[in-house]
């Protein structure tokens, strides 16, 4: 059985039209949605992933994710961090709008009042 994906109201809202229509960059969204589903969404504070594994997950070229996680990065809506050159880095999924971390599933999917 599938399970619902809670995302906050002002991703589709407000982010996606942003990289999307804004920058250009519908791959951003489509990585960042990924990311989001991995970390958060799962419970999980860091997501460790390579590009390719990112491609593979979202259907997008090595490259595309390459460029995408660099914009995501640029607009601090993501972390990358790597203990070593050739080590898979990990990501760590922000959410700037609102006021708390996102670290865990619970935060993730609480409602907005």
């Amino acid at each position: 059985m599938t399970q619902a994906l809670p995302l906050d109201p002002y991703v589709t809202d407000v982010l996606m039209r942003d990289l999307v229509g804004h920058d250009r960059a519908p791959s951003a969204f489509v990585v960042y949605l990924w990311l989001w589903r991995n970390g958060p969404a799962a419970g999980r504070a860091r997501v460790g992933a390579s590009l390719q594994t990112i491609a593979t997950g979202t259907g997008l070229s090595k490259s595309a994710v390459q460029a995408a996680v660099r914009r995501l990065g640029r607009r601090r809506l993501i972390t990358v961090t790597r203990a070593r050159p050739t080590e898979a880095p990990l990501y760590e999924v922000h959410a700037p709008w609102r006021r708390e971390a996102v670290t865990t599933a619970e935060r993730a999917a609480k409602p907005t009042p």
